[in-house]
């Protein structure tokens, strides 16, 4: 089996930031995720790991967005730090396309993030979907290695956009945000 740690770097963004002290909780499924793609055999084939680049995506994107971040270490701190709600991004779905497999000449990888918002106290926002897709062309990389984490780089980045454009119209966000605004 080969292991590949997925690494790239993620910018910052330029956005209108929301006046909101956010607290962040990675937890356990998150930041250990791993994918195992099998061959035609069922031998595994990779192992990808990909919690911590998505932990290093919204340590890069949330401080853009929100007046605040805070990264908390249980949902019971959330309390103790004084934010106006707690975001807690998880990987439901991972996907990988070979080109072995789908004879194309293109690595290709889908996540489905499952993004949750809630109030300190626990009070229920929003919880919603948000996929990416990333693709890389096979004659670019030498290895498949490679090019995996190319394409899962890309699937990262096209969460940002997804994610940061559609944040406000998000049903649950947009009126939690309203209710904040008239105050």
């Amino acid at each position: 089996v080969s292991t590949i740690t997925v690494e790239g770097s993620f910018p910052s963004l330029s956005v209108q930031a929301e006046p909101l002290r956010v607290a962040v909780y990675y937890d356990d499924a998150l930041r250990d995720f791993s994918y195992l793609e099998y061959s035609e055999t069922g031998a595994e084939e990779f192992d990808i790991r990909s919690g911590n680049s998505a932990i290093e995506l919204f340590n890069a994107i949330l401080p853009g967005m929100f007046a605040e971040v805070v990264v908390i270490d249980s949902l019971e701190d959330a309390d103790s730090v004084g934010v106006d709600v707690i975001f807690e991004p998880l990987i439901e779905e991972f996907q990988l396309a070979l080109p072995e497999k789908t004879k194309l000449k293109v690595y290709e990888v889908w996540m489905r993030f499952n993004m949750r918002l809630t109030e300190p106290d626990g009070g229920f926002i929003a919880d919603w979907m948000v996929t990416s897709y990333g693709k890389t062309p096979v004659e670019n990389f030498r290895s498949s290695e490679s090019a995996i984490n190319e394409a899962a780089v890309i699937a990262f980045r096209d969460l940002v956009s997804s994610f940061a454009l559609s944040f406000r119209r998000v049903p649950g966000v947009g009126e939690w945000l309203a209710t904040r605004d008239g105050n």
